[in-house]
């Protein structure tokens, strides 16, 4: 039997998977309202076929379909880029970078059809449940959110599968590979399932962006990556826009077994989670804005940066996109990129990425001066002021031996 003074409408954001096609039912039948599915395509590609379809079959009056892939690389993907954001030095942030995008384009489709109410598949454990609440309450916080794995009895997505199965809703999860995979342009990311053993290895036939090292290339692939004010802007010398850099990235990095990690990481509400991801284009970026930087960022504006880095990590893992904190940093963190422009030579081979070599037309290195074959410009530097350096940073080392 239907709630009773719940919302009329429903503005979901849906993928077709098992969790999202349940809810989509199941928010009809708890609540007796009409569902309006909504898909931002961040990247998934063949996820996307059939999908208005496959809706409105599971119900839904309607489907709306954003290409949202170029808002996610530009405004997403590169600011994280060039803050360096890697969560626990590890995670480059993939699934925490898209679903704000993903919310933003939900709260407006939602006003736009008329919903009193957005729901999401975010689990009760999980990081994404954060990431879109927090969006909608940024964005929208008239709109009422619906979180069904805190309300529903399904404990499981074993359950979840019966229940699929008894409305006849057509689900790709089976109960001998249950794992749980989001895929976007920026990485693949999987757990759950057969994932949650930390100590088992992950399957090879998992694996969709990346080549194991055994079977990558013999030849290492040379890469030459251009970047703007931080941003990269073209690939072996091409002009690229955001999306198509690195779609090609991808696919180039991927050949070559770069970008895996597998890793055990801090969730935002408490818990140890094992994830596993697939983020080729994306590490080879990190590894060339950082040979970039090396060249063109001043020291102490580097230093007082990378200070920052952790915190804008854990604020894009923790969902807090659109808060104040994040306006800040990334006011800061843009003004350290004024100068950051530039080429970056890298090869990739067998799972590794490794810079050959970077050049800029305003880079802070000076080769005269800091060559050994002699002295360099007088007026820039004078070995014998050393001298007086270094003693003065050693007084308080002294001081404290006495």
């Amino acid at each position: 039997m239907a709630r009773s003074g719940g919302p009329k409408r429903v503005c979901l954001a849906y993928s077709g998977g098992l969790d999202t096609s349940v809810i989509l039912r199941w928010l009809i039948e708890e609540y007796g309202c009409e569902v309006v599915a909504f898909c931002a395509d961040v990247g998934q590609e063949e996820e996307l076929s059939g999908l208005p379809e496959k809706a409105r079959a599971t119900g839904a009056v309607d489907c709306v379909v954003r290409d949202a892939r170029e808002e996610f690389v530009r405004d997403f993907v590169f600011p994280a880029l060039r803050g360096n954001a890697i969560y626990e030095g590890t995670y480059l942030l993939g699934t925490s970078l898209a679903r704000p995008v993903i919310a933003k384009h939900q709260v407006e489709v939602a006003r736009e059809t008329g919903c009193d109410a957005v729901a999401h598949g975010a689990t009760g454990k999980g990081n994404d449940q954060e990431r879109f609440e927090l969006t909608y309450r940024a964005l929208a916080p008239e709109l009422q959110v619906i979180a069904p794995w805190r309300e529903w009895d399904l404990r499981s997505r074993t359950d979840c599968m019966a229940y699929a199965q008894k409305y006849g809703i057509p689900v790709t999860a089976t109960l001998k590979k249950p794992y749980s995979m989001d895929r976007n342009l920026m990485h693949v990311s999987y757990e759950g399932g057969i994932l949650e053993d930390p100590w088992r290895e992950p399957d090879e036939d998992m694996f969709l962006l990346t080549r194991s090292l055994e079977k990558a290339p013999e030849a290492a692939r040379e890469l030459l990556v251009g970047f703007e004010r931080g941003t990269p802007t073209a690939l072996d010398g091409e002009r690229l826009p955001p999306a198509r850099l690195l779609d090609r990235l991808n696919k180039l990095a991927g050949e070559h077994g770069v970008g895996r990690v597998d890793m055990v990481e801090n969730r935002f509400v408490g818990m140890k989670s094992r994830g596993v991801y697939e983020t080729p284009g994306g590490t080879v970026l990190h590894a060339a804005h950082r040979a970039i930087e090396s060249i063109t960022l001043d020291r102490e504006v580097m230093h007082e940066r990378d200070r920052l880095s952790p915190r804008l990590a854990e604020l894009i893992y923790n969902g807090f996109w659109f808060s104040p904190e994040m306006e800040f940093l990334r006011v800061a963190i843009e003004k350290s990129q004024e100068n950051v422009t530039g080429e970056v030579r890298l090869k990739l081979y067998k799972g590794n990425v490794r810079v050959t070599g970077r050049r800029s037309p305003v880079s802070l290195y000076s080769e005269a001066t800091v060559t050994f074959e002699d002295a360099g410009p007088a007026d820039t530097y004078r070995q014998a002021d050393a001298t007086g350096f270094i003693r003065l940073q050693g007084l308080r080392l002294r001081r404290r031996e006495r």
